[in-house]
């Protein structure tokens, strides 16, 4: 258990904690303004995070994901973000700085500690400050309007495809649009204050997921996509296309106008894991990042209801041709796979293929064998109650041990919402985790 007089216990922060928080920054130029006290908090910080990424024990956890990505026999990888959850770790009665990228940046350095002092699990801290660029959200040609009833909780959207006769003419492949002002503007700030402490680096990931059913339910709405399959079959298939097409020619801009970063190393990839791995980049490499040196992903959880069938003739088209522009793959997030195996298999490079909560086990175990990485995500809510039921998480994670023997198995707890305020709740699971995976 971790010291509650160090963590949580204080109000949220409301700082978006998914992956997402890394793809764009959000910042305006006004919000690059920060004040003196608040460097020297950062710096502090980043001390701090540069002596946990000297440690001996970061190098094991390096080279045990280099192992584990190359599909070498370890124990199983543990790993554990907690999302939004790291509102109630990390609240306001820990936090210092007050204007808007200080807030960002001593958030980010803050977990950075706290997975290398406290977690216990086997992600690496690096001596590496991230700035992604600042741009725009993608744009499809149609106003998608988000309501919201608070800052992190659930949305509903206006899809703004009614009509595919009237409203499809005006869906476009996306266009973005990079802010330069304001990305090297938190560039130089970071420069400025981590000078000597920590590398900084622009990073472009500019995408959590390639997936086409993402937009298109955005664009066209979730009970509306289901039906489309089999009422307008021709219709759907040209809004997938729509999508691959904006996607591929994102991709063109990026790798032509040198955008693209290395995602080989302490990189978070897929729906779960790190990139760590010595066979990226691809053979002819002479610094200049191309799609087949890098990690690519794709998933299609809104797809779920969707028949094994219906996914192969009018998904799986659309996904493979953005896989197959990169050197290894990762696949799926939410969606249980083992029903639709036969054709995710046939993704190029694919190398990490997601086991949900909702997959079968036993069936994923004997699809990959070690010919894949088995990256399981336990069911967060476990760990969203006061009092977890501690036995029955680690019967669970036994019996997940047991059943992938002979797998290439990583555990992986994510997409908590909610600690219901205890900060600890994590911690016990990776101990209880490590234990079961023989690593303690």
């Amino acid at each position: 258990m971790i010291a509650l007089e160090k963590y949580g216990n204080g109000a949220s922060p409301a700082l978006e904690q998914t992956v997402s928080e890394s793809i764009q920054t959000g910042f305006v130029e006004a919000d690059l303004v920060m004040y003196r006290e608040e460097k020297e908090i950062l710096q502090i910080l980043a001390e701090r995070v540069a002596t946990l990424a000297a440690l001996p024990a970061m190098r094991d956890k390096r080279e045990l994901w280099r192992r584990h990505n190359r599909l070498e026999a370890t124990r199983p990888v543990i790993f554990c973000d907690p999302e939004n959850g790291w509102n109630e770790i990390i609240t306001e009665r820990q936090m210092r700085c007050k204007t808007k990228i200080a807030r960002r940046w001593e958030m980010n350095l803050r977990k950075e500690i706290f997975w290398g002092e406290e977690m216990g699990d086997d992600r690496p801290v690096e001596a590496i400050f991230n700035v992604p660029y600042t741009c725009s959200p993608d744009n499809w040609g149609a106003e998608i309007k988000f309501h919201k009833a608070e800052q992190l909780g659930s949305f509903v959207w206006d899809s703004p495809i009614k009509d595919y006769a009237k409203d499809l003419p005006r869906i476009h492949p996306l266009t973005f649009e990079i802010d330069w002002k304001v990305s090297r503007g938190c560039f130089d700030l970071a420069s400025e204050i981590f000078a000597g402490i920590l590398t900084v680096r622009p990073k472009g990931t500019w995408w959590w997921s390639l997936g086409i059913t993402y937009p298109a339910i955005l664009l066209r709405g979730m009970q509306n996509m289901f039906t489309d399959f089999r009422d307008y079959p021709d219709q759907i298939r040209q809004l997938f296309s729509i999508i691959l097409e904006g996607h591929m020619k994102k991709l063109d801009y990026l790798e032509a106008n040198h955008l693209l970063s290395l995602n080989n190393d302490g990189t978070y990839i897929g729906s779960g894991g790190y990139g760590y791995t010595g066979e990226l980049p691809a053979e002819k490499f002479d610094g200049i990042v191309r799609l087949k040196d890098m990690w690519g992903f794709t998933e299609s959880q809104e797809s779920v209801g969707v028949s094994p069938r219906m996914y192969e003739e009018f998904i799986f088209p659309y996904e493979k041709p953005i896989m197959d522009r990169f050197g290894l793959t990762c696949y799926g997030c939410c969606e249980p796979l083992h029903s639709r195996w036969n054709v995710v298999k046939n993704h190029h490079g694919l190398r990490r293929v997601s086991c949900s909560a909702w997959a079968n086990l036993e069936k994923m175990a004997a699809n990959l064998g070690s010919d894949y990485i088995l990256s399981l995500k336990p069911n967060p809510a476990v760990l969203a109650v006061p009092s977890p039921d501690w036995g029955a998480i680690r019967s669970y994670l036994r019996q997940t041990v047991e059943t992938s023997n002979g797998c290439r198995l990583e555990i992986i707890m994510k997409d908590n919402h909610t600690l219901a305020d205890h900060p600890e709740h994590v911690t016990e699971w990776v101990r209880i985790a490590r234990e079961e995976a023989g690593a303690a």
